[in-house]
């Protein structure tokens, strides 16, 4: 099988485990995947980083006012009742190339269902008073060579900025990087259909990062986060020079 052959199943199968292939797809995938034991294991190592994730979050459980308008959309009757919550247990082609960005987008997407349930715990009884929330977004920055997740771009509103004023921030998911001596990671953004990149500074390993949405050159759906490996003092130019760490591109959540 070629390098090119490769790399098709493994972005098929990672487009089967997050669900974004058609009807029609899905079923071929799932002939071929039968009699193809590679494909077989490309899922199963799909399905691995995906849970790798998954099990990084605390279980939240959803507000029992919530059941209610659950069961009112799905046409359920009174026997639909809320589950009894269980305790928690103790404790340069990065710029372009359509398939891939593809796949980002959707394992950033299986990224943002995987952590709803944090985010629906969070939210307060609906207020009388309607009030429009600032958009949030989250990029799940995933590594091009070991393809697991590394770092998180959250929008958060945060006392390290102005108050009041929204911010993202950059965490990472697992141990401190190896950065060889001499080197550097660098933090980049860059909007959909903007000319280039934008610096948003040097990142330490295990270093949570926290920068005003007024300092980025935009944010919405589909702006692309990235981190570099760079000399000592970053980049010598406007753009990255090195290879990519780790890359995504953020989802309105």
């Amino acid at each position: 099988m070629s390098p090119q052959e490769n790399q098709e199943n493994t972005a098929d199968a990672g487009e089967y485990v997050i669900g974004t292939l058609t009807g029609a797809e899905r079923q071929a995938f799932e002939a071929r995947m039968q009699a193809d034991a590679s494909l077989q294991r490309e899922v199963h190592a799909w399905q691995d980083r995906l849970l790798g994730l998954t099990a990084r979050l605390t279980p939240v459980a959803l507000p029992p006012q919530l059941w209610p308008r659950i069961a009112a959309r799905l046409g359920a009757g009174p026997l639909f009742q809320a589950p009894t919550p269980e305790p928690a247990a103790a404790n340069d082609p990065a710029w372009s190339g359509v398939r891939f960005w593809q796949l980002v987008s959707g394992l950033s997407m299986a990224a943002v269902v995987v952590m709803a349930t944090v985010l629906v715990g969070q939210r307060q009884p609906e207020p009388t008073a309607v009030v429009q929330a600032a958009p949030r977004y989250l990029a799940v920055l995933q590594s091009p060579d070991k393809g697991g997740a590394g770092w998180v771009v959250e929008t958060v509103a945060s006392a390290d900025v102005q108050p009041g004023e929204a911010a993202i921030r950059l965490v990472p998911l697992g141990p401190n990087e190896d950065i060889p001596e001499g080197k550097t990671m660098q933090f980049w953004t860059k909007p959909e259909g903007a000319k280039g990149p934008t610096s948003l500074g040097l990142v330490k390993p295990g270093q949570v990062v926290v920068v005003p949405v007024s300092k980025l050159p935009g944010l919405a759906d589909k702006t692309l986060f990235e981190l570099t490996l760079e000399p000592a003092g970053g980049s010598p130019y406007p753009k990255p020079s090195g290879p990519i760490l780790y890359v995504g591109r953020a989802v309105r959540v």
